[in-house]
């Protein structure tokens, strides 16, 4: 493996490249091709409505998860911090960035240490699957869980960024049964997840027979990290190859049908593209127990906690309403809900 650029240097540039780029999918989420069929008379009250539940065990106040970003690198603590104070003040669950660089290194540590802060909201850590076939075992998913206090471990799968980076690691082949072996020993529970791409049926069938916990569909619509790192390209050529795969992936909404189809009793986070409270009520009603966005937080997270408080509470009062409108009085009633209907491609 080469490594022309150290694994922090690279977290600092992503994040300034999704802040300022365009580097959304050529594609969409699928979730536009759905809509709620209203309720003239919902008969229940707004106050009514709740939005709470549990996700792997650990409660919530609203089914939001705070998407992996960050971490591992000067400047990159203020945004952590940020995201988790607004997790805690509102109770949604949050996932840090990749810990490899703090594994790499104890100085990046301290951009991932959010637990002072946000005691008691679910917390999840974060790896690369990819690292286990170069020499991660169990005991390094183990410590960062124990670095910041987390309730399970995303093992994140990012195939195709890997391949377009010119430092990527590109050694798959036998990693499932490493992945295997982290479910089985880690003493917490293990997600998978992709970065934008979505995850197949057959991933899904796989990931299960492997022990995972849970799996977050990461479909395509959002970010591409292929975009991404088309930006960070040395060369013409990188930048070409990256450029190809813009349009790359499952949409997130087929992602998440597939998932659910093929492992039904397998809990599934929706993520990739979603934007607002109608996304996060659809991708609900399609059978996700939590529904993840990134973009819309790093963005707020720059400027305050704040802001962020301020996205989640515009996100929770248009889930709310959606779920009034269409007569769900909570969640297990908006996952059981008739009233998504398919408007057709």
């Amino acid at each position: 493996m080469t490594d022309r650029q150290p694994t922090a240097a690279r977290k600092v540039d992503h994040v300034r490249i999704n802040l300022e780029q365009a580097v959304d999918s050529g594609i969409t989420t699928g979730l536009e091709r759905f809509r709620f069929v209203p309720l003239a008379l919902p008969e229940i009250d707004l106050g009514a409505v709740a939005t709470d539940g549990a996700f792997l065990g650990l409660r919530f106040r609203a089914p939001v998860l705070i998407s992996s970003m960050t971490g591992g690198a000067a400047g990159l603590e203020r945004i952590n911090v940020h995201l988790a104070e607004a997790a805690e003040a509102r109770g949604v669950a949050m996932g840090v960035g990749s810990q490899r660089a703090a594994l790499e290194s104890d100085a990046a540590t301290a951009s991932f240490r959010v637990r002072s802060v946000a005691p008691s909201i679910p917390l999840l850590a974060n790896l690369g699957a990819v690292q286990l076939n170069y020499g991660y075992t169990v005991d390094h998913c183990r410590r960062a869980v124990d670095m910041i206090g987390a309730d399970a471990l995303i093992l994140h799968l990012n195939a195709l960024q890997e391949a377009v980076q010119p430092e990527g690691d590109t050694r798959w082949a036998g990693l499932l049964g490493r992945i295997e072996a982290v479910a089985r020993d880690l003493g917490v529970p293990v997600i998978a997840k992709e970065v934008g791409w979505g995850l197949s049926a057959d991933d899904a069938r796989r990931l299960r027979d492997a022990g995972v916990a849970a799996v977050d569909v990461a479909g395509a619509g959002g970010t591409s990290w292929s975009e991404v790192e088309k930006h960070r390209a040395a060369t013409e050529l990188q930048r070409r190859v990256a450029g190809a795969f813009v349009g790359w992936g499952i949409p997130t909404a087929d992602s998440l049908r597939a998932v659910r189809a093929s492992a039904p009793e397998l809990p599934v986070i929706a993520s990739g593209g979603l934007r607002d409270g109608l996304d996060v009520a659809k991708a609900i009603a399609l059978g996700a127990s939590l529904a993840g966005l990134a973009g819309p937080f790093l963005k707020a997270a720059a400027v305050s906690p704040e802001a962020v408080i301020e996205e989640i509470d515009i996100l929770v009062r248009t889930l709310r309403i959606a779920m009034f409108a269409i007569g769900a009085s909570d969640l297990a009633a908006l996952r059981g809900t008739s009233r998504l209907v398919e408007a057709g491609p």
